[in-house]
């Protein structure tokens, strides 16, 4: 897949929202990652750049699974207790990768196409071919 796609730092807002969203973006204590499917191969690249594919094979096994067989998908990685909620020092204590899970936020791209609108540099090359 030719396509590259970076993650922005999620949004730290000051002040509570009126009304409350379905699935906010820092509910759950985890760790940004990256899922890029493409074919058969699988990376999962955190937002500092590692590729932690091989840290987490659950997320793997199920994008493999997947019907589609080519996506960006911008998301959280999240171990969850036994009551649920999502325990942050049981992910980074690496004893239970096996059972990471990937709550995703964004689907960046899908079969090919890039579905969050043109890049700034993109747009700025199509506006200047408009012009005389």
């Amino acid at each position: 897949m030719n396509l590259y796609v970076r993650l922005l730092p999620s949004h730290q807002g000051h002040h509570c929202p009126k009304q409350p969203r379905l699935a906010p973006r820092d509910q759950y204590d985890g760790s940004r990652l990256r899922l890029e499917h493409d074919g058969d191969r699988v990376c999962l690249i955190t937002h500092g750049g590692y590729d932690w594919t091989k840290r987490y094979p659950w997320i793997v096994e199920s994008a493999l699974k997947n019907r589609h067989k080519q996506f960006v998908i911008d998301g959280k990685a999240v171990v969850l207790g036994v009551d649920g909620v999502a325990d942050f020092n049981a992910l980074h204590s690496r004893k239970h990768d096996d059972e990471v899970q990937l709550y995703a936020f964004d689907y960046l791209a899908l079969d090919g196409d890039y579905l969050r609108g043109p890049a700034l540099v993109d747009a700025k090359d199509q506006s200047r071919a408009g012009r005389p």
